[in-house]
């Protein structure tokens, strides 16, 4: 296959200023939960969402994604009675204290949010055989992913808050959206604006969990082998 030459555009990194605010987007990104004001989100502000999850990189260009946007109340109502029977259920499989923690965690704002985005993957797109996926098929999943994680990424720019909510099965969701047989929702996300973000992940801030020390996490040329970090200066 021939390539057009105009396809191809110069390479070469942003500016420092272009840099920094791209860092800063991942730093300070935040899974919000009880932080979320009543004003409405635009549609243009939602477009812009949704168009930066659309630039996710996909294996295979497959884009396998569906973004669905809910704002009828009744319809979130619904969804948030399937996660609160749910929840009460992964409570139970905590033991003593951490039980007890965990019954006091808020995890989703599904009608405190005005607005609610349940990404969905089609894993019949692109049909039975796709470019990458010959060998690993989750990786429409992981696509999908990407999709959301852009989606978090554009939203902290906008200052916009962002809560994923995991704590369902998905065919629970299925009557409610309407979902056919092929699509899975991958994330169902509260959205919506915040006056204030955790400075730190607020499952750390509450003493949940910690974030791990990332030199333990990487290695050099295979399993167990640590890389050396250089020295910050």
């Amino acid at each position: 296959m021939r390539l057009d030459p105009d396809e191809l555009a110069a390479a070469g990194p942003f500016s420092k200023a272009e840099r920094a605010a791209v860092y800063r987007a991942i730093e300070t990104r935040r899974d919000v939960r009880g932080e979320f004001l009543p004003q409405r989100v635009p549609d243009a502000a939602i477009a812009r969402l949704l168009e930066a999850a659309h630039h996710a990189p996909s294996v295979g260009l497959m884009q396998p994604w569906n973004f669905i946007v809910i704002r009828d109340l009744d319809r979130r109502r619904a969804i948030r009675d399937i996660v609160m029977r749910r929840n009460d259920e992964a409570a139970a499989m905590f033991e003593d204290e951490r039980a007890a923690a965990y019954q006091r965690l808020k995890l989703e704002g599904i009608v405190e949010a005005p607005l609610n985005i349940c990404v969905t993957c089609d894993r019949g797109r692109g049909g039975k055989v796709v470019l990458g996926r010959t060998h690993q098929r989750d990786t429409d999943l992981l696509s999908t992913a990407c999709a959301v994680q852009n989606l978090f990424l554009a939203a902290r720019a906008e200052g916009i808050g962002v809560g994923w909510v995991s704590i369902f099965e998905p065919d629970d969701l299925r009557p409610v959206l309407g979902l056919p047989d092929a699509v899975v929702p991958v994330a169902y996300l509260c959205v919506g604006y915040v006056a204030e973000l955790f400075r730190r992940p607020e499952l750390e801030a509450r003493k949940w969990s910690k974030r791990l020390d990332l030199e333990s996490l990487v290695f050099a040329e295979g399993w167990g082998s640590a890389w050396a970090f250089p020295e910050v200066g």
